[in-house]
């Protein structure tokens, strides 16, 4: 099946009305990547050469989306919407160029599973010239029914147009086909619209194909992937049923989820074996942890890397370009953002990094800052390898911290300090003897004074 050519032709013109949004119905996330990039990622693995979008509202926004994933991906736009056949003609040009395999997807079922599309070719590859994925989902209402007859398919018939006997079928259309490339273009064409609602179905060709003595079949797959997105209940389902298989695969490969439930995902989260998770952790895209790193409760990672070893949290926030390599901890109310942490260094708590690169084995106390940003533009901070940051102390960027130099706690520190050096930033401290006495009772008094008057 390797050697035949596949086109893969992704119907995502649909408007979306149910879901209540100005965003293009197939561009709401699913673990942060939109609904039809899942399709699309599946199409190419199932070995699709060329993905075509059929479009509508949003055109140029949805084959954005889908650029990374089929780059030269083409689109056509359906400018009418009169049918699910009519929006496959669409792509008339893309059909025509003469593929083996034509394979027909939604782009709102971003569940879609590799594995079902390539059982669909393999079937092709078979000598089949139609080829349906079907399931058996709890409940049948609202789904076109398969109806076999000695081991072939011979329609799908959609459930206004069913029979009481056919609406009794439980075998349903996922809305996946697959069709020989040679036989494609003659199918669509014949398709008509005498149905309840007028429209050209692209199921017909199921129909048309049996009677023409082609051989047109079903295979059976899992709900998940006939699971289509209409509304933002169905996309919280969508999402849940994501995220559970997520976590299976993620504890399966060797990571400990201490409540899988509450921690979640996103489609490109990579993380190492022997890694801890505790509960209520949030990995957003671009999350990449290495092996044996234990991450604290209520923390909270985009576009960020975590070297082998290393500790983060309790809640602990890593923004883009937080790069922290072996053996790092970052600890509880920490916020990082674009530096690189050397390896071994220690951040411990109530600290902000941005724009910086902490050395090997430095240490910043509680409440450091480096002050990156002076309303118009973004400054570096350098912290050498072995430094010690005090507590309660502002690094005004650009400033050079030198290896192993001490800055004092209570510091503002706006010049760079050499290696080994010893810095104070604070205003002298001044103490009068006996003063605090007679300030409370000033204070005292005024605010006896403050009540007489109410």
């Amino acid at each position: 099946m390797n050697a035949r050519t596949c086109l893969s032709v992704i119907l995502a013109a649909g408007e979306g009305t149910r879901m209540k949004s100005a965003l293009p119905k197939v561009l709401h996330p699913v673990a942060g990547l939109p609904m039809v990039a899942h399709v699309v990622r599946a199409a190419v693995t199932a070995g699709a050469g060329e993905v075509a979008l059929v479009v509508g509202n949003g055109a140029e926004a949805v084959g954005a989306a889908v650029e990374p994933y089929a780059p030269g991906s083409r689109s056509f736009v359906q400018a009418e919407r009169r049918g699910t056949a009519h929006a496959a003609l669409s792509a008339r040009e893309a059909i025509a160029k003469g593929y083996d395999d034509i394979v027909f997807l939604c782009g709102d079922a971003p569940l879609i599973a590799p594995e079902a599309i390539e059982a669909l070719r393999a079937e092709l590859a078979g000598g089949a010239e139609v080829v349906v994925l079907g399931f058996r989902p709890p409940d049948p209402t609202g789904y076109g029914r398969l109806i076999e007859r000695n081991d072939s398919l011979v329609a799908i018939r959609e459930e206004k147009d069913c029979t009481d006997e056919e609406r009794r079928i439980g075998f349903c259309n996922s809305g996946v086909i697959a069709v020989a490339g040679t036989s494609a273009l003659l199918l669509l064409d014949a398709v008509g619209n005498r149905n309840a609602k007028g429209e050209f179905y692209l199921t017909d060709i199921v129909e048309i194909a049996h009677a023409r003595g082609l051989s047109t079949k079903a295979i059976e797959g899992a709900y998940e992937n006939a699971l289509g997105i209409n509304n933002r209940v169905e996309l919280a389902a969508a999402e849940a049923m994501w995220q559970a298989r997520k976590r299976r695969e993620m504890m399966l490969a060797g990571v400990t989820l201490i409540a899988p439930e509450t921690v979640f995902f996103s489609w490109d989260t990579a993380i190492g074996a022997d890694t801890v998770v505790e509960p209520s952790v949030w990995f957003g895209p671009g999350v990449t942890v290495a092996e044996g790193v234990r991450i604290h409760s209520f923390s909270h990672f985009e576009k960020a890397v975590i070297g082998a070893a290393s500790e983060v949290g309790p809640f602990a926030r890593l923004r883009p370009g937080a790069d922290l390599r072996k053996g790092v901890k970052v600890g509880n109310f920490c916020e990082i953002k674009k530096s690189v942490v050397e390896d071994g260094a220690k951040i411990n708590h109530l600290t902000y990094v941005g724009d910086a690169t902490v050395g090997a084995k430095a240490n910043l106390g509680a409440g450091t800052i480096t002050c990156n940003y002076d309303g118009f533009s973004k400054f570096h901070t350098e912290i050498g390898a072995g430094a010690f940051i005090g507590s309660n102390s502002a690094l005004v960027a650009p400033v050079r911290i030198g290896a192993d130099a001490y800055i004092a706690s209570g510091s503002v520190i706006t010049e760079d300090v050499p290696d080994c050096g010893l810095a104070f930033g604070r205003a002298r401290q001044s103490t009068k003897e006996g003063r605090g006495i007679e300030l409370r009772a000033r204070l005292a008094a005024a605010k006896e004074k403050a009540k007489a008057r109410k």
